[in-house]
């Protein structure tokens, strides 16, 4: 019987994008399948997450894996962990965790509300991005941030990186229809 790996995603999210790219970095042949996660969600994204109900989720051989980080630890136990994702030393492997987890909770949101918002939240929501980068690194981000500026400009280089980022135009036409919705409300 041949493996079945299905990724269920939303091409904008940050989150699928690391599944994406965990997933190319392996060399795994996976079905992409977008959801419509602002309006419409399907069946099978909420059988397969009926706890939050939002992607990404793998679905390996009909048993679902959610939540980014976990679907990447996911990914590089199963497909070979001769080539591992993350650092082989104990302590260096928790250090990249905590970073990936920093960043899913706090440069995200910073960054999210720092587009979503106006007036003063948004100025607000700004200096918590920025501040955000500079304990990663620590702002144009090119002169404040250079180490984060080349790890990017490095994975920017990688075929599994390129192949998984969303078009930007299409990612500022989504957050703008999406800010104007929540303009309205």
């Amino acid at each position: 019987m041949a493996e079945e790996v299905i990724l269920l995603d939303f091409s904008p999210s940050p989150f699928a994008m690391k599944a994406r790219i965990a997933l190319r970095e392996k060399g795994v042949h996976f079905d992409l399948r977008e959801e419509e996660i602002l309006s419409n969600k399907s069946p099978l994204l909420l059988q397969m997450n009926p706890v939050h109900k939002k992607i990404p989720v793998l679905i390996h051989n009909g048993k679902p894996v959610c939540e980014s980080n976990i679907i990447v630890q996911y990914i590089d136990e199963t497909w070979g962990p001769e080539s591992p994702l993350l650092p082989s030393d104990p302590y260096e492997r928790a250090c990249a965790r905590f970073w990936a987890d920093y960043v899913d909770k706090k440069i995200f949101p910073a960054g999210q509300a720092a587009w979503l918002s106006t007036g003063e939240d948004q100025e607000a929501a700004k200096k918590e991005f920025i501040k955000g980068f500079k304990t990663l690194n620590g702002c144009s981000i090119e002169e404040e941030c250079p180490k984060l500026v080349g790890w990017a400009k490095r994975c920017m280089q990688r075929e599994s990186v390129a192949k998984s980022l969303p078009d930007q135009h299409k990612v500022y036409d989504l957050m703008s229809e999406f800010r104007k919705k929540l303009q309205a409300q």
